[in-house]
């Protein structure tokens, strides 16, 4: 495939990069600053540098001809979340450049707590430690929610993919669930997210699904 990578000098995105080439995919990583991707060059990896995500003209070159892309956009802090939210406004003009480029396949990393509680996680889990979580790190969610509205309500055939606290491991395998959050998930690494959210792409059963996923 020919796949475009959004947050591709974050953790997950790195990943993305990585896998994707090594499964012989062609990649254009998109980026603010080449220095921090962190790739070697390769034959089938393309930078392509873009400052402003939310400039919808400045997206179709890197979207034009396009099997997929992958989004791994995400607010490093809270606090950067709530003075400048990139993520939501980003996936908003991202999904309407696809649309203009003729691209139909997106997934998107997004996070467990922005999705429904497990019912049968125990009360701790449900009733304190989550509802805590989400107060401390609320404008990094809602950021995140944004962005999934902006997904949900547009053209795309669409996957985000929900895990909880990211660790840098390698891979090492992972539950998923589509529809819902893993039950008493606590962690994956982000070599396993870039996992899934590759394998979505040829997983036409998480197509407008949200999937969560843990170890």
């Amino acid at each position: 495939m020919k796949l475009t990578v959004f947050g591709a000098t974050g953790g997950v995105g790195r990943e993305v990069v990585r896998q994707a080439l090594d499964a012989g995919h062609e990649v254009t990583a998109v980026v603010r600053d080449p220095a921090r991707l962190g790739v070697p060059a390769h034959d089938r990896l393309r930078v392509a540098v873009v400052r402003d995500l939310t400039d919808e003209d400045a997206l179709l070159p890197v979207l034009a001809g396009r099997s997929a892309v992958i989004s791994a956009l995400g607010s490093a802090s809270n606090k950067q979340a709530r003075l400048a939210p990139v993520t939501g406004p980003a996936l908003r003009a991202v999904v309407s450049a696809m649309d203009r480029a003729g691209v139909s396949r997106l997934a998107a990393v997004s996070a467990a707590p922005v999705g429904p509680d497990v019912e049968t996680d125990g009360f701790v889990a449900r009733r304190i430690f989550l509802p805590l979580l989400r107060r401390a790190l609320r404008d990094l969610y809602a950021d995140l929610a944004v962005m999934e509205a902006a997904i949900r309500a547009s053209g795309t055939d669409w996957t985000v993919i929900r895990p909880p606290r990211l660790l840098n491991k390698p891979r090492t395998g992972y539950r998923r669930v589509i529809g819902a959050n893993v039950p008493n998930a606590r962690t994956i690494s982000r070599a396993d997210v870039a996992d899934a959210l590759l394998q979505s792409l040829t997983d036409p059963a998480t197509t407008g699904h949200a999937v969560g996923v843990a170890t």
